[in-house]
């Protein structure tokens, strides 16, 4: 019996004994994992370092594309309103020579073979005799006809263009089959695109090729139309009907123009 006590006694001393040694081995692994733990903190921090200071740099390389990029496209956007401004000069110019005309020469008696389309001129020196493609007819003319044109054609050259239209319009009621007819519905359209009537003045140029479709001044009345357009902010139909001058006079000065135009337009509208 007491031989059992003591060995009772002896297992309970040896289990207060172990109890220290496994306490202490369970505290060094604790310490030993918070060890681990905070060196693999350690780790993911300085990659999140490395990572964000990978993207400052990226950034910056970013913001001096940016910068470069913008400084290009001003130098662009500068080049073309300059290009823009240097075409709507000319062109203004071209046009505000076209609405100066010239007295007409004196008409032969004799029929006249066609001609060659007219060419506008920058100065009022001179304006050819009327001749209409393919129906030459008598350029025969009564001296009240040739009166009452120039008559209307002089206050045009001396700028009264409201005078010189009412001028026209007098000379087309008088005489609206006459050989100088066409050439008044030109002019009359001229007036009123030197003031800025813009639907009035297609009106009128859409008169002359209704009625007078292979004369002289048929490419610059279809020009004068499309500007008008133009001046009535119908861009779209403008350039379609400016298109349409280059294609169906190709080389002529009208041509030319509304070549002129059409790169004005597209560079006004990539500036704006």
């Amino acid at each position: 019996m007491r031989l059992g006590i003591k060995l009772m006694l002896v297992v309970a001393a040896a289990l207060v004994a172990a109890a220290p040694a496994h306490a202490q081995r369970q505290s060094l692994a604790d310490r030993v994992g918070s060890l681990e733990q905070q060196m693999y903190n350690n780790s993911a921090n300085q990659d999140l370092l490395n990572q964000i200071n990978q993207l400052r740099q990226q950034v910056t390389s970013l913001q001096a594309s940016i910068e470069q990029l913008q400084h290009d496209n001003a130098q662009l956007k500068q080049s073309a309103q300059d290009q823009y401004l240097d075409l709507d000069s000319r062109l203004n110019r071209l046009e505000g020579g076209s609405a100066a005309p010239a007295l007409p020469a004196v008409p032969v008696s004799a029929p006249k073979a066609p001609a060659a389309p007219a060419k506008p001129a920058t100065a009022a020196t001179s304006e050819r005799p009327p001749s209409v493609h393919g129906d030459p007819g008598s350029l025969a003319v009564t001296g009240d006809e040739r009166t009452s044109y120039n008559v209307a054609f002089d206050a045009l050259k001396a700028g009264k263009y409201d005078d010189s239209a009412q001028l026209f319009l007098s000379f087309l009621e008088l005489y609206p089959n006459g050989v100088y007819a066409p050439n008044a519905l030109y002019w009359l359209g001229e007036s009123y695109y030197a003031t800025r009537n813009f639907p009035m003045a297609e009106s009128q140029f859409r008169e002359l090729l209704s009625r007078y479709p292979t004369h002289d001044k048929a490419a610059g009345g279809l020009l004068k139309v499309g500007l008008s357009q133009y001046g009535e902010g119908k861009v779209d139909q403008a350039q379609q009907t400016l298109e349409t001058v280059v294609a169906q006079y190709p080389g002529s000065d009208a041509a030319r123009t509304a070549q002129d135009r059409l790169q004005s337009i597209r560079l006004g509208n990539q500036i704006r």
